[in-house]
């Protein structure tokens, strides 16, 4: 489905279905849905408003039904005025359009831009929220299943007949297509089986589709940088470990560097310290950190910031095998700092270790990563909310403030001394993990003893990066949480 945008009253677009809007409240329809509702002989305001009793509720659709026409008007709930957002054009468009999907005939719509009427909002952002809307609520994962989802709309247009809020309205289309798109790419990563996704056709998926320099290095080249704490978890798969770097430089001279690194565990068995299986059962979205990452570096080489970019993946399963490292084993990391294994199921974080030590090489000025990490922060956040941490105060709250904007919701853990006791060993300088209590958190101290001086933001995304029910906008399985939130933080 394409979404696009054309510069016509939304009366001259001959579409399907016609998609116009009500704050909560609204007697008397203005701006565009007024203008509808003229057109249809007040159809709107003294049928669906003062018969029909349609409050504009966020969420509601009322459908209207126009049999001589043979189209069909939506009334779409904007809820109060004063609490509409811009993550609320997105969820709101994905549900309506989820909606389109299902009725027979519908292939063409035309929807006005949402927010930027009698809503004052910014045109471009509105119609960056209703595209990425749109794609996202007819993705579907369908691969391997006989009977396909068809999408039987085939084009979603936007309506503006103001000049300016149109030529605005137009970039904001292409961004989010871009986004929305790159989102897309990431779900489809993370849903795809480990059968087929391992650290080779992942390095390989990066290399053909990141859209920007792509090296991937082999176990041999791995063990030559110093990596033996990524080297140690990949160990007990029979599929090789990859590192790989993909780098984005603009033409113009950088305003910033950074590095965004993800983690990339194709498939995490819990290797000697076996999961059970219902905790297995999904454990191919364990490296839902790499996808944001490779997929957000396709969306920067089409967006093309003056921002440089360094994108690092250190790809491996996590499988118990007679050659699996093992508890109480000691692995000394790219660093030189020691690691007592105590759960070979702390594997991420063991292999993060390696890739941030890497990251601060590249002299960058901040570094990112992301991570499916602890079921403690599952446990904490929920579905709801990420975990954030680092060693940046003043860059925790921004990334905060910036990732709000996209829809995506971070949660500052705490960083206090007192959970790195937990990680204490007697044997090396420090163990991988120290139990239960406060477990996210340990897990940040542990990442932070593998960056010197650099400043680092640690994203855990265990809770979010992958939903056994629908959230808000109607997202099962993979989210590609991350995507958007990277791309907008690298941007702005």
């Amino acid at each position: 489905m394409k979404v696009k945008i054309e510069k016509k009253s939304i009366l001259d677009i001959d579409a399907d279905l016609i998609i116009v809007n009500l704050f909560k409240g609204v007697k008397a329809p203005g701006g565009v849905t007024g203008i509808v509702d003229k057109a249809y002989k007040n159809i709107i305001s003294d049928f669906v408003i003062k018969q029909e009793k349609f409050e504009g509720k966020y969420g509601s659709i009322y459908q209207l039904p126009l049999p001589k026409e043979g189209k069909r008007i939506f009334i779409a709930g904007l809820g109060e005025q004063k609490d509409f957002t811009y993550s609320k054009i997105r969820d709101l468009t994905a549900k309506i359009i989820r909606t389109c999907s299902l009725l027979k005939g519908v292939k063409k719509v035309v929807t006005i831009l949402h927010g930027a009427g009698i809503g004052g909002m910014c045109p471009e952002l509105c119609a960056q929220m209703i595209t990425e809307g749109a794609i996202s609520g007819t993705y579907a994962f369908d691969k391997y299943k006989t009977e396909k989802k068809d999408n039987n709309i085939k084009e979603f247009i936007i309506a503006e007949t103001d000049n300016t809020k149109y030529k605005k309205a137009k970039q904001g289309v292409e961004t989010g297509t871009v986004i929305a798109e790159a989102v897309n790419r990431a779900r489809d990563l993370i849903n795809e089986s480990s059968q087929y996704l391992y650290p080779e056709t992942l390095a390989k998926y990066a290399v053909e589709n990141s859209g920007v320099k792509t090296t991937v290095y082999n176990k041999a080249q791995i063990k030559k940088m110093g990596m033996n704490a990524f080297l140690a978890v990949g160990q007990g798969s029979v599929h090789e470990p990859k590192f790989i770097h993909m780098e984005y430089k603009p033409e113009k001279k950088a305003k910033r560097k950074i590095a965004i690194v993800g983690k990339g565990i194709t498939f995490d068995a819990g290797g000697l310290d076996l999961k059970p299986p219902s905790s297995m059962l999904t454990m191919r979205d364990d490296m839902s950190g790499a996808a944001a990452v490779i997929c957000t570096m396709r969306a920067i080489s089409e967006l093309k910031p003056d921002v440089e970019v360094h994108a690092l993946v250190a790809a491996c399963e996590n499988m118990p095998s007679g050659s699996a490292y093992k508890p109480g084993d000691v692995i000394i990391a790219k660093t030189g700092r020691s690691i007592e294994i105590d759960n070979t199921d702390a594997e991420g974080r063991v292999t993060l270790a390696d890739a941030l030590a890497y990251a601060e090489e590249l002299n960058v000025d901040e570094i990112i990563d992301i991570a499916t990490l602890t079921g403690a922060c599952m446990v904490a956040l929920g579905t709801v909310a990420s975990g954030i941490m680092g060693n940046n105060e003043d860059k925790i709250k921004e990334f905060i403030k910036t990732a709000d904007i996209t829809g995506e919701r971070y949660w500052q853990l705490p960083m206090f001394e007192e959970y790195g006791d937990t990680l204490k060993s007697d044997i090396a300088d420090t163990k991988n993990t120290g139990g239960r209590m406060g477990g996210a958190s340990a897990a940040g101290i542990f990442l932070s003893k593998f960056i010197k001086n650099t400043p680092w933001l640690h994203l855990d995304i265990a809770g979010t990066a992958f939903l056994d029910s629908a959230n808000s906008e109607g997202i099962k399985g993979a989210t590609g949480i991350g995507v958007r939130s990277l791309i907008k933080y690298i941007t702005k």
